[in-house]
């Protein structure tokens, strides 16, 4: 039976939020094709319709969840990098890799991964710096970007500790510690 052009574009879109999610929570190399397919509610034989190989999957679910992410920067708008900070460092985000963010889940993975979906991922991450960077104070563009930059890297490794310890109470630490630091007006 055929689909629609809107049923199969909507059919796509369902494999790559699943497959975005999957990556997130297991891994690129914990999910295969067949699970993404499934919970997708799809055929596996399907897949190939919508996406050339299993790597251009990644690159666009790559894309897909680095523009759902950094909601919690449009969200801290008013409130500033304090604000922004708190939003990242949260145990919701920590406990829900497969809504997160996808450099703290799989950011140590990714040189692994082909070019192109380093290219998607770096292409988002670009996006994420220059918002965040739009959001502090300093004395040049340079300045904001160098201290975006640095703090964007303190909140990724500050979630990924958080999620690496088996003690609840020093996770819980690790992220109010690096809120408070990281979330601080620069001196």
């Amino acid at each position: 039976m055929r689909v629609s052009r809107k049923e199969a574009a909507a059919n796509r879109e369902r494999v790559v939020e699943v497959a975005s999610a999957l990556y997130r929570k297991h891994g690129f190399d914990g999910v295969g094709v067949a699970d993404i397919m499934k919970k997708a509610g799809l055929t596996h034989g399907g897949f190939y319709g919508h996406f050339g190989s299993k790597d251009d999957l990644a690159a666009e679910a790559c894309t897909s969840a680095l523009r759902g992410s950094d909601s919690w920067i449009s969200a801290s708008e008013k409130g500033g990098l304090e604000a922004a900070v708190k939003n990242y460092l949260t145990p919701e985000h920590r406990d829900n890799r497969a809504k997160g963010c996808l450099f703290a889940a799989v950011g140590s993975d990714m040189v692994r991964q082909p070019r192109t979906v380093r290219h998607a991922s770096t292409g988002g991450f670009r996006t994420t710096i220059d918002k965040l960077a739009r959001m502090l104070p300093g004395p040049s563009a340079q300045a904001r970007r160098e201290r975006a930059l640095a703090t964007m890297a303190g909140l990724v490794g500050a979630l990924i500790l958080s999620r690496a310890v088996d003690d609840s109470e020093l996770s819980d630490q690790i992220l109010e510690a690096s809120a408070k630091t990281f979330g601080r007006p620069q001196v």
